[in-house]
């Protein structure tokens, strides 16, 4: 049985950009710990025993619920079956969402793990995920402003960012999709579901993993944060990362959009249900954020602190093209030998591997705010 006991980072845990929180407890008072440990009942009587019609979403990792525990709505993932590799995302989700805390990532209430059962609670996002409203049962119904997108972009970036360069260890996500970006009551992003995530630790600067996530968000070229740059895609043209042509052949986001971008044909590479009522200038910049963070060389893409640096400068820049699109369009598709060379200097590195399982999965007994005891 997997125990979760030694949270240490539960006194002195990471705090940014207004993150933080007061917890309420289930009988409804504050208190300065940021999660708490559930008791089965508890959350059995805040879903009505995971009534069907509760039911929030499914994934391949788990089932969400929408409960409520006195005045405090949650959201409860009840991980489906108990096999080693579920347990592991469990553990390595509770592990990262307890170490962070970030305005733009989804916030840990707390977990309950015994038995057979795994639940994790989360705040509650009464908006949902970004997939429902660019492709779900929502689109339009509350379809999402340009404002509103600019915001969700720039907002999923910095999250993205923080779990990069700021967390201790640093975090990468590795499962960046449009159903992983929440959306709270005021539309603003929330970056969720770290089942996927990896901790990597400090002195480690050149690093190969095993490629995990959603086909189309994550195929290997799309390695790493190559993925945000899918997203980006999708946010601003509603365009699902594949789509099947006549002939059963598939087509990426990234294939789509090339010959608009070559050609300059801006307009025609925004959601059409926006009727025009967007910014050209800083939807162009956006977009060449994008191609720049799903160039064919990975080498040549952006970190994600970067990334951060220059969706800002896009959604300033309002009234005239600035230089950013024009500097990023110069790197956007780097010569075949240019490419190949920065991968034989690649190879010639001594990478560290990490795979799975690994000694880094976790940190060590004592740094860990987990002990794992079988």
């Amino acid at each position: 049985m997997l125990k979760l006991s030694n949270f240490c980072c539960a006194s002195n845990g990471t705090n940014h950009e207004d993150g933080s929180r007061n917890s309420v407890t289930s009988s409804g008072t504050n208190t300065q710990r940021p999660w708490e440990v559930f008791t089965l009942r508890q959350l059995l009587r805040a879903t009505h025993g995971f009534h069907e019609d509760f039911k929030l979403g499914e994934g391949g990792f788990g089932v969400v619920y929408w409960g409520r525990i006195a005045s405090m709505e949650i959201a409860v993932k009840r991980i489906k079956a108990m096999t080693t590799k579920a347990e592991l995302e469990f553990a390595m989700e509770v592990e990262v969402l307890g170490r962070v805390r970030h305005k733009n990532l989804l916030g840990l209430r707390g977990y309950y793990a015994s038995g057979k059962e795994r639940l994790i609670v989360y705040d509650y996002m009464p908006n949902r995920s970004l997939l429902s409203h660019l492709h779900g049962s929502r689109p339009n119904h509350t379809l999402l402003s340009w404002h509103q997108r600019m915001h969700i972009a720039l907002g999923s970036a910095s999250g993205i960012a923080y779990l990069h360069h700021e967390a201790s260890p640093r975090i990468i996500h590795r499962d960046i999709k449009a159903s992983n970006v929440l959306l709270d009551s005021r539309f603003r992003p929330k970056v969720a579901d770290f089942g996927f995530a990896k901790l990597i630790p400090e002195g480690v600067s050149h690093l190969t993993s095993r490629v995990k996530g959603t086909v189309g968000y994550l195929a290997p070229e799309y390695a790493m944060w190559g993925s945000f740059g899918i997203l980006l895609l999708e946010l601003v043209t509603a365009r699902r990362p594949f789509e099947k042509l006549p002939g059963g052949e598939r087509r990426d986001i990234v294939k789509w959009v090339q010959p608009l971008v070559e050609s300059g044909d801006w307009e025609k590479i925004a959601d059409p249900r926006l009727s025009a009522k967007f910014n050209v200038v800083q939807l162009r910049n956006v977009v060449v954020v994008a191609m720049k963070c799903t160039n064919g060389c990975p080498d040549h893409r952006p970190e994600m602190r970067e990334v951060v640096q220059l969706l800002r400068a896009a959604v300033r820049a309002r009234n005239q093209l600035d230089k950013l699109a024009s500097t990023i369009m110069e790197e956007i598709n780097p010569t075949e030998t240019t490419c190949d060379e920065v991968k034989k200097t690649t190879e010639d590195e001594e990478p560290m591997m990490i795979t799975e399982p690994s000694e880094y999965f976790f940190i060590s007994k004592e740094e860990s705010m987990m002990t794992m005891m079988r």
